[in-house]
């Protein structure tokens, strides 16, 4: 399989006309050899590319590939382009129709343009290979495209064998943080997520704990603007949650809550269900992911060793 990338016009004039409207591809060379071209008269047409660009061999060489590639590429090979940070890929019927008088070809594309994985993953650019995004820089209209094993693995939603080895050991790890957490001593738990909000930026208030007996940590976002009420237990249930939620009811001053544990004795489900939409809680899973973002492991090696 041939994998190339087509730029949709310039300055991608014509990426709505292609994707969103008529689903087809369209080539950004127009001359008046569309016979010739479909016959495999490509002397011809390298004649006509050579004049236009002034006896510049190279130039026309270069033209006569890319037109090439659009006429004699089969209907297994793939297309890409790039469409408002979307990676989209299609393959092609084999004809190429010639639909006005100026001289421009479209292939029509097999079912739709998808800017989804087969599993049904969007394919942000951002979550590619820069190998494979730098053909955006791409000066003429057709060219290959590095790593394409890789892009076909992620265009069938497959991981990346060295991801997916790193993902099994990152399993492993978070789930020894959360036991390493669970044997934290209750006001080294308060400390450790005292942390995590530092480290994410937020400014402590009061003291850990002390300024309000209800409170065990009142925090203010610069960035938000928005100060939150935050209680940590160990060990919970979902009476005292109720009970919390409560008095974070009567703090009009208050924007959020946090309700941060690491052990639930009873339903879950039940303290899920809540509907507060200020109210953020976090169970052993989301205090895990934190600290390992926040690079906090050796902190709490150091306090459990």
């Amino acid at each position: 399989m041939k994998i190339r990338f087509i730029k949709l016009g310039d300055g991608g004039k014509w990426e709505h006309y292609c994707i969103e409207e008529l689903q087809v591809l369209r080539l950004g060379y127009e001359s008046p050899h569309h016979q010739d071209s479909i016959k495999g008269n490509w002397e011809i047409v390298y004649n006509y590319w050579l004049e236009c660009r002034k006896g510049n061999s190279g130039a026309a060489r270069r033209d006569l590939n890319q037109i090439r590639d659009f006429y004699e590429l089969s209907e297994d090979d793939l297309w890409i382009t790039f469409y408002k940070r979307k990676m989209y890929w299609c393959h092609a019927k084999k004809e190429v129709k010639e639909i006005d008088k100026h001289g421009c070809r479209v292939r029509e594309v097999l079912g739709s343009w998808s800017c989804k994985d087969k599993k049904g993953n969007t394919l942000y650019i951002e979550n590619l290979d820069g190998r494979v995004t730098k053909v955006q820089g791409f000066r003429g209209t057709i060219c290959g495209v590095e790593l394409s094993e890789y892009l076909i693995r992620k265009i069938n939603g497959e991981v990346q064998p060295d991801v997916q080895a790193t993902k099994d050991v990152l399993v492993s790890l978070k789930s020894n943080i959360e036991s390493l957490i669970k044997g934290l001593w209750w006001n080294d738990f308060e400390l450790l997520i005292d942390l995590v909000f530092a480290e994410s930026g937020w400014q402590r208030i009061s003291v850990l704990g002390k300024r309000e007996k209800d409170i065990d940590l009142d925090v203010f976002s610069p960035l938000s603007q928005k100060r939150a009420f935050i209680q940590v237990k160990s060990k919970t249930t979902v009476e005292d949650f109720q009970k919390y939620h409560e008095i974070f009811k009567q703090y009009n001053h208050f924007d959020e809550m946090y309700f941060v544990f690491h052990t639930f004795v009873g339903n879950i489900e039940k303290l899920r269900k809540a509907s507060d939409p200020r109210v953020v809680i976090w169970d052993i899973s989301r205090v895990a992911d934190l600290v390992i973002n926040a690079g906090l492991i050796d902190w709490l090696l150091a306090k459990r060793s």
